[in-house]
């Protein structure tokens, strides 16, 4: 396990890794949930073996420090997550970001481009004000000390017990500042980042989780989206081998 400061206060972002060529894959998690449980399995496949991989968890979640002072927006989170690759001494990364995850990739990308050379995003964050289905607006609807005092463990008895087994790991109120960054989006909104970086870039869909919103806009500003049959929000575990071979860059 390493770590980095990420606040200038001694707060830590905090990764496990495993060794190989670079350019390094870098793997970031959605909201409440942490990046080796949501990734591991998938890095250890032979068709991506040999590579150095690096399973960040963002401030809040998983092995990371939860200050109480962090802001925690998409931005926030972003630049903890440069300071995590700058610890590891790692340039043009490859960024396999998930939900959140793969929101604060993009967000990444734009503010630190020399860090990222490709992004792999699984049903990524693109606009603000996500619907109301949404986990994040779910958690959103709260206000912070309502969430705090007692809302969380309502929304860990909803979520099912996948969800919870990662998000009862993150601390409450980093999780709905999270959650509220989320909602509020990027400046720059992150879809249009994306649309506008001149590196590759894939974006993986959940058949389950139905069309892509701005599908074409994406395509024509060369986003490769694939649309993986039988497969929801967490195309990881539902179809790995599909999953697989988006990061190894099969199509």
């Amino acid at each position: 396990m390493r770590h980095a400061v990420f606040d200038g206060k001694g707060s830590c972002i905090r990764w496990t890794e495993t060794p190989g060529e670079e350019p390094a894959r870098v793997y970031v998690h959605g909201l409440g949930s942490v990046s080796a449980v949501y990734h591991a399995h998938i890095a250890g496949r032979c068709e991506l073996a040999g590579r150095r991989s690096l399973f960040v968890d963002l401030p809040g979640h998983g092995i990371s420090d939860r200050p109480e002072h962090f802001g925690y927006t998409l931005e926030d989170h972003a630049d903890a997550l440069a300071a995590a690759l700058g610890a590891a001494e790692i340039t043009g990364a490859e960024l396999v970001g998930h939900s959140m995850g793969g929101a604060v990739a993009i967000v990444l990308a734009h503010r630190r481009p020399e860090l990222v050379s490709r992004l792999v995003l699984t049903e990524a964050n693109l606009d603000a004000c996500p619907p109301p289905t949404a986990g994040s607006s779910g958690i959103a609807s709260y206000g912070e000390d309502e969430f705090v005092g007692g809302a969380h463990a309502r929304v860990l008895e909803e979520v099912g017990p996948l969800w919870a087994a990662t998000m009862r790991l993150a601390d409450p109120r980093a999780l709905h500042r999270s959650a509220v960054g989320l909602r509020r989006g990027s400046d720059p909104v992150m879809r249009d980042i994306l649309e506008g970086l001149p590196i590759d870039r894939v974006y993986l869909q959940g058949e389950l989780s139905g069309e892509l919103d701005g599908r074409e806009g994406l395509e024509a500003a060369g986003v490769r989206v694939t649309t993986v049959p039988g497969a929801g929000h967490n195309v990881m575990f539902d179809s790995p081998d599909a999953f697989a071979a988006a990061v190894a860059g099969r199509f």
